[in-house]
């Protein structure tokens, strides 16, 4: 199976040494695509070099952030123009372990998105601070309720997709453009029935620099998925691609 995997990055430099490599040599077949939002830090550059030197690495260099739902749009366009199978995104910071990357890529035989899942029996965080947790568990209770999700973590941007069923949806109509991308996602692919499957894994803290999540963003998140769910209800905008 073709497959890539793409990392939406801003200020990851000191992780992205290391990850690349670790991917690569987990899954040697594979592309590595880099979407970054203009990283003062030189994460652009650094990636440069590396796909110079191996053509499985690519880049996406944006000018400027422009939000994490519109550098995975970004990743999605690009696996459905180069004719992937596979698109499997992660977050660039060790917070997703590598290790899991193998196993996500194998159960997609028997599903159209596998996600990496922290609400599982076998799954959970490491280094979570109690706020953090209620945050995290309010918005995929929230998700749950308003968007009609079954699956237990709807927040988290570890999954594998089959690009067959991304090319189902019409992303045009996307409204979220920071993390509540990642509940959008899954909105719009169970309104073409996409088959859902869950894996345990243990979310770590990040290797280097800092997170982006803040309280902001969860209110934004919240109010994102108030939206979907009423455009649901409504029946207005859900995406699917005519055919």
């Amino acid at each position: 199976m073709k497959t890539l995997i793409t990392l939406c990055t801003y200020n990851e430099v000191g992780n992205l040494k290391g990850l690349i490599p670790d991917l690569l040599a987990l899954v040697p077949d594979a592309t590595v695509l880099v979407i970054d939002d203009n990283s003062p830090d030189g994460t652009s550059q650094l990636v440069r070099e590396m796909a110079g030197a191996d053509n499985r690495i690519r880049l996406i260099h944006r000018p400027g952030k422009l939000g994490l739902g519109t550098a995975t749009l970004a990743g999605f366009r690009f696996a459905m123009e180069q004719q992937f199978d596979l698109l499997l995104n992660m977050d660039a910071d060790y917070s997703h372990g590598p290790q899991y990357v193998p196993q996500l890529i194998a159960k997609m035989p028997e599903c159209d998105v596998a996600i990496a899942s922290r609400y599982v029996a076998g799954g959970g965080v490491a280094g979570w601070t109690l706020r953090r947790k209620l945050m995290s568990q309010t918005i995929n209770l929230w998700a749950r309720l308003w968007l009609g999700l079954k699956t237990a973590d709807n927040s988290g941007s570890f999954r594998c997709y089959q690009v067959s069923t991304l090319k189902q949806v019409d992303w045009d109509l996307t409204v979220a453009k920071g993390y509540a991308f990642q509940e959008e996602i899954l909105y719009r692919l169970r309104r073409v029935n996409a088959r859902m499957c869950e894996l345990p894994f243990v979310f770590e803290d990040r290797r280097y620099g800092v997170t982006k999540i803040n309280l902001r963003e969860c209110v934004i998140a919240v109010l994102v998925i108030l939206q979907l769910g009423i455009q649901n209800l409504l029946r207005y905008r859900v995406g699917l691609k005519s055919a």
